[in-house]
């Protein structure tokens, strides 16, 4: 069974039930289970070959949903273009994984001038090789249905730094039909049930379309949405389920009108990406209610290799976690030497099962360093409780070590984010000539005029003594994060490395 089949089977089940929402425009399954075989067909038609690559790069829209079904329907493997990334890296990877088809918007199309590949264009009023002409010209055919392995490729996602080579991950149809059969369980997903795809399709919000399809839901699309959008939704549009990273969670609990209703239709909010802070979590219950859960995952294994249920996360012990391990998955934390490590000793966390990857595309070598044994090295760093609760300390290159003595940014972070005028916060470390690394901090205030970096710093010291305390904090209007919420400490540090640098100049 491959995942396109969850869709055809639930077009069956409910061909009348509203399966995409998108403004004022709705589709029902079986139109839209009839474009998506229409437009599968015309896919196999520019080419032929099962397994070829075909990228999508759009915002979120219903044409975007549709161009993504019709990959898996024509038996071909998605490549995912964030539309927000520079064009170099979008270029490259459309030319790393010699994709040779390309659907994009007329608002995308200038982002991948110059790819040596073939677009199609989502416009409706395009002609030839657009995604309408396309559907029109093959309505009412199937296409054929590539024999291949779960083990095959169902997408190459992109993962990794913007230098080198990128890391293209490989996504195999198992691990595909893993991740819905795990987030049907975990959520309880339902017919007539509202999913709110408010992030982008190009990212998590993908692990949630087929479990949501394949139980007869209805995707609410938001493009680009404001805050205030997202909130509008969540109080009006009878929304079940979300996942938004944590940084919109921050937004939307700063708005004015958040606590106007009590979400009473809003089943799981899910928060990923990233990590929480203990006392954001406890404030978002109390506006949101029981509802709020988190799980843990890389694009390496998609999405929920642990997840923590909204009665879990009421537990005050357990809101650092982010939760255990679901049925199909073994998690673990490991040594340098590949020892599995008892509970509360720290060390890299560790994946094994169905939800894997299969590699890196075309890069062997940083493959068998990535999966060794059947284990996925997730180069994260944290620690099981007694009760089998994972706990993320950071990742394994940004633990700072300060003379001698080893400091986690989350503990910091948890720590820094329970003063009342902390927004949002990140600690990373530094080179210092007398600690080897020292502790610095960037943090979102609510308010620059009513607290100093003084007040927090000591806040801090007095909790957790002065090695885990930052030397110096940088107050800041944002915090920097990627497409799709991710903090980005290496900028954080490159900034705190130029200031530094300027200041020596001018001293």
């Amino acid at each position: 069974m491959y995942p396109i089949h969850f869709f055809d089977r639930a077009a069956r089940l409910w061909p009348d039930h509203i399966a995409v929402e998108h403004g004022e425009q709705t589709l029902s399954y079986k139109d839209l289970h009839s474009r998506v075989q229409a437009l599968a067909v015309g896919l196999q038609r520019l080419d032929p070959e099962f397994g070829s690559r075909v990228g999508i790069c759009c915002y979120n829209s219903i044409d975007h949903l549709t161009g993504w079904l019709a990959v898996l329907a024509a038996g071909k493997v998605w490549v995912p273009l964030q539309p927000m990334n520079a064009r170099a890296e979008l270029v490259r990877a459309v030319e790393f994984t010699d994709a040779s088809i390309v659907i994009v918007q007329p608002e995308t199309m200038d982002k991948l001038a110059g790819a040596d590949t073939r677009f199609v264009m989502c416009d409706p009023e395009g002609g030839p090789d657009s995604l309408a002409w396309l559907c029109q010209q093959h309505a009412e055919q199937v296409p054929a249905v590539a024999d291949l392995p779960l083990s095959a490729t169902q997408a190459i996602k992109f993962t990794g730094g913007t230098t080198g080579l990128p890391k293209g991950v490989m996504q195999p149809y198992r691990a595909w039909n893993t991740n819905i059969a795990i987030q049907v369980s975990a959520w309880s997903l339902g017919e007539g049930q509202r999913y709110l795809a408010a992030a982008p399709i190009t990212h998590g919000t993908s692990t949630y379309i087929m479990p949501t399809l394949a139980t007869g839901g209805t995707l609410v699309l938001l493009d680009r949405p404001r805050p205030e959008e997202t909130l509008d939704f969540l109080q009006n549009g009878k929304i079940a389920t979300t996942f938004v990273p944590p940084t919109v969670l921050y937004m939307l609990m700063e708005l004015e009108t958040v606590r106007d209703t009590d979400y009473a239709d809003l089943k799981n909010l899910i928060y990923g990406a990233g990590p929480m802070r203990p006392d954001a979590i406890g404030r978002a219950q109390d506006i949101f209610g029981r509802c709020l859960a988190s799980t843990y995952g890389q694009t390496e294994a998609p999405q929920i290799a642990t997840m923590i249920s909204a009665d879990e996360l009421l537990d005050p012990a357990k809101r650092a976690s982010v939760g255990r391990e679901t049925f199909l998955t073994q998690v673990e934390i490991m040594d340098t030497e590949g020892r599995i490590l008892p509970p509360s000793e720290t060390g890299e966390i560790v994946i094994c099962g169905d939800l894997l990857m299969t590699g890196y595309w075309n890069q062997p070598d940083v493959t068998a360093k990535t999966l060794v044994d059947g284990w996925l090295h997730t180069g994260d760093l944290g620690l099981k409780d007694e009760d089998g609760y994972l706990f993320i300390r950071g990742r394994a290159k940004e633990m700072i070590i300060t003379g001698g003595f080893n400091v986690y940014p989350a503990d910091v972070e948890t720590v820094m984010g329970e003063h009342p005028d902390v927004i949002d916060c990140a600690v990373f470390g530094v080179p210092d000539d007398k600690w080897g690394e020292s502790v610095h901090a960037a943090v979102q205030v609510r308010d620059a005029n009513a607290v100093t970096s003084a007040d927090i710093i000591a806040f801090i010291r007095e909790r957790l003594g002065p090695v885990k305390t930052p030397k110096s904090l940088r107050f800041m209007d944002t915090l920097p994060r990627n497409a799709i919420g991710k903090l980005q400490k290496t900028q954080l540090a490159e900034q705190h490395m130029a200031q530094e640098s300027n200041a020596t100049e001018k001293g």
